[in-house]
């Protein structure tokens, strides 16, 4: 194995295994001894020295590599294509009345209802990552891509069942009580309940982004790969 894709292993290994130790069994402990802003300081620290690995492994790779399939196909990319615009709508749905914010008081949480994004899945933001990890494992199936996207993907669908293992502990029947009217799997059915407004400004930010894909990242996506 060469040694930058094994430094893009260790790195992604390092920024998900720190964000699920920091955010859960050292949370505590470590807020005792250093206090919130001390804890907030050494999070951000973890964070960005391992994304910042990840990063510097990911480029030093390079565009090639073995890819699984032809990610390049009509069908992958139209998959990818839908994923991503879903992603977004539902990133953009989550900033608003999500009971999974940090420090939503409890009171909030039970008078929530599971209208919008929420009617999709409890956790929209953290599906909104993962179909984003998806679509670019669909199109890209290289190995830096898969280390990456995959990460992010555990990251996001991991930590979306321990933070309903987390909100039940702190906040009992509050979260237990949103728990019974959403799901954490994705319901498709309730992509009807999301409102015209809210789709068009996914759309909206979709088409931005990915025209900006190529100017930024050198690659084509969504439509301007027949387009551009």
């Amino acid at each position: 194995m060469e040694p930058h894709l094994l430094a893009l292993i260790a790195s992604s290994l390092g920024f998900v295994g720190g964000h699920f130790a920091l955010s859960h069994p050292l949370r505590a402990p470590l807020v005792g001894v250093l206090g919130e802003k001390g804890f907030a300081a050494l999070y951000s620290l973890v964070a960005f020295v391992t994304l910042g690995g990840m990063m510097v492994a990911f480029r030093a790779m390079g565009p090639g590599g073995p890819a699984l399939w032809n990610g390049g196909a009509a069908l992958p990319w139209g998959i990818a294509s839908l994923l991503t615009l879903i992603a977004l709508t539902l990133l953009l749905g989550a900033l608003k009345g999500n009971p999974a914010l940090p420090l939503m008081p409890g009171s909030v949480i039970a008078n929530a209802r599971a209208t919008g994004v929420f009617a999709v899945s409890r956790h929209p933001m953290m599906w909104g990552f993962a179909l984003w990890a998806l679509a670019h494992m669909a199109v890209s199936p290289t190995p830096r891509t898969l280390v990456v996207a995959g990460s992010v993907l555990v990251l996001a669908l991991v930590g979306a069942a321990l933070q309903d293992a987390k909100k039940e502990k702190l906040l009992g029947e509050a979260w237990k009580g949103w728990e019974a009217q959403t799901r954490y799997w994705p319901r498709i059915a309730g992509l009807a309940q999301v409102s015209p407004v809210l789709w068009i400004a996914g759309a909206l930010a979709w088409a931005a982004i990915t025209w900006a894909h190529m100017p930024l990242a050198g690659v084509s996506a969504g439509v301007w790969r027949w387009l551009g």
